[in-house]
């Protein structure tokens, strides 16, 4: 991201409420934001911070979209709570001298996790009350390149006027074909949060990011879990393959198993037991699994249908997402377009920064995000979080790097914490020393990415963040001698 990215100050403020007055049609917003997850509800925020006024519609009963009722937080939560069953269940809390009896109650773990989701959806509801946030309850449907329907659950409408439509509607499960979805004992990942009983045997179709958070829960709660996955390696798209194998070798550890370069052929329901007929990918051999859970994590698809868009001429590609210019702006000058209806990664803090972008161009600022800077995360135990480029794609574009890498079992505060499973590699251009890659196996991965983040949005080199103190004992000192290593050849704590 550019250093001289726009602030808006209160004289730009000013000038986009003189231009809003000056539009000469009779309008009942300046911005309908359709889709209140955290792309739409971030946007709206930001848009009405900035003079706009603006109505964001939403067609579920809270505000938050997948990501805080039925995605992100939740699955965290149980995340979260499960690894400390786990602890203390299999004796690592023992070994750390806090002898406990466990007995898991999951009623409460649930509990616990609607509460933090009533919480935070309630806070988005107060957000928009604090920033006067217009906020409409129902389906909304584009009838016009200035005009959005809304259908509400009384079937009663309301037509909106408004200068700009903000299209973030988020994604959906990607259905299995022949394969139907009931949330009780065939899930998707949104039965998976609410299971009223840990199954005996469960089965993962897909070992991407949503299939081993989730899967990873219920294993650590007592349930034999098998993941099937198409793919030769664990972690979807974009995850270093020397990460993806340890990855692996960890979760096989816990108990997880895997069957790899896998497809999944049918599945059928005989009373209790589901048996899932698999085959082989590569060798065409065909096996049983049985499970009493089976959860369907293939991916997720654009919420992009029944909203009008083939009325008002807004076009698709071949995905279901919609095209968009640098500016978010789609094929209908007037409505504009971000997070999982686009191109990119289906993640909530890219749909975020794009939210905000996107108003802030409305009101003539500088639009500008680059897509290399985005990280993702993986929040199992240990988690997995990367930024950047893999070794894998600057081999396939020809750039020579080099490589510094620095286990957690030589960071001091890592083996203080029995917790040193793990690595962080640092991927460094081997002429300028420029940083091109962070990848992060171990504890509090998730949270340490956001400097790699930092240094590659600045342009720092490895060098720069090997100059820079960073405090002992601390995790964040595997970032910096990961960097010492790549920039000179040898770090100081380990061999």
């Amino acid at each position: 991201m550019s250093l001289s990215r726009t602030i808006f100050n209160t004289s730009q403020k000013n000038i986009f409420c003189v231009l809003s007055r000056a539009y000469s049609g009779s309008q009942d917003a300046d911005l309908v934001v359709i889709g209140a997850g955290p792309g739409g509800y971030v946007a709206a925020i930001k848009a009405a911070q900035l003079g706009m006024k603006t109505i964001c519609v939403e067609k579920g009963a809270t505000l938050g979209g997948t990501c805080l009722n039925v995605g992100c937080i939740p699955s965290k939560s149980l995340l979260n709570n499960s690894h400390y069953y786990h602890m203390a269940a299999h004796g690592d809390l023992a070994s750390r001298g806090v002898e406990v009896e466990t007995k898991l109650n999951l009623p409460k773990m649930l509990a616990a996790k609607e509460g933090s989701v009533k919480a935070l959806t309630g806070g988005i509801a107060q957000l928009f009350k604090a920033n006067k946030v217009g906020h409409v309850n129902g389906h909304g449907t584009i009838v016009s390149a200035n005009q959005v329907q809304v259908k509400k659950a009384d079937g009663s409408s309301e037509t909106i006027n408004t200068r700009n439509i903000l299209i973030a509607t988020g994604s959906e499960v990607t259905p299995f074909s022949g394969i139907e979805i009931d949330e009780k004992t065939i899930v998707s990942s949104t039965g998976a949060l609410s299971l009223q009983k840990v199954p005996k045997k469960m089965v993962v179709i897909g070992a991407g990011v949503i299939g081993l958070e989730l899967g990873s829960v219920w294993q650590r709660l007592g349930a034999e879990v098998t993941a099937v996955e198409f793919l030769g390696h664990v972690g979807g798209a974009g995850i270093d393959m020397e990460v993806s194998k340890l990855f692996q070798r960890t979760l096989t550890k816990q108990g997880f198993k895997f069957l790899l370069n896998t497809k999944v052929m049918s599945a059928s329901r005989q009373g209790e037991n589901i048996s899932v007929e698999v085959e082989g990918a590569k060798d065409g051999k065909k096996q049983q699994l049985d499970c009493d859970v089976l959860l369907v994590c293939v991916g997720r698809r654009p919420y992009t249908q029944n909203l009008g868009l083939d009325s008002v001429g807004v076009s698709l590609d071949n995905r279901g997402r919609i095209p968009v210019n640098e500016r978010f702006q789609t094929s209908v000058p007037s409505i504009f377009a971000i997070g999982d209806v686009i191109q990119g990664p289906m993640l909530a803090h890219k749909a975020e920064d794009e939210g905000i972008l996107a108003v802030e161009g409305l009101a003539g600022g500088a639009v500008h995000i680059d897509y290399n800077c985005i990280p993702s995360v993986v929040y199992t135990h240990p988690e997995v979080a990367w930024v950047g480029k893999s070794e894998e794609q600057l081999k396939s574009e020809g750039v020579e790097f080099k490589v510094g890498k620095f286990p957690f079992a030589a960071n001091s505060r890592a083996k203080t914490n029995n917790d040193q499973e793990g690595f962080v590699k640092a991927l460094a251009n081997k002429q300028t020393d420029r940083l091109l890659g962070v990848h992060i196996i171990g504890p509090n991965a998730g949270e340490m990415i956001a400097e790699a983040t930092l240094a590659l949005e600045y342009g720092a080199s490895a060098e720069d963040i090997a100059r820079v103190c960073h405090p002992h004992p601390t995790l964040s000192e595997a970032f910096r001698e990961a960097n010492l290593s790549a920039y000179c050849g040898k770090a100081i704590n380990s061999v």
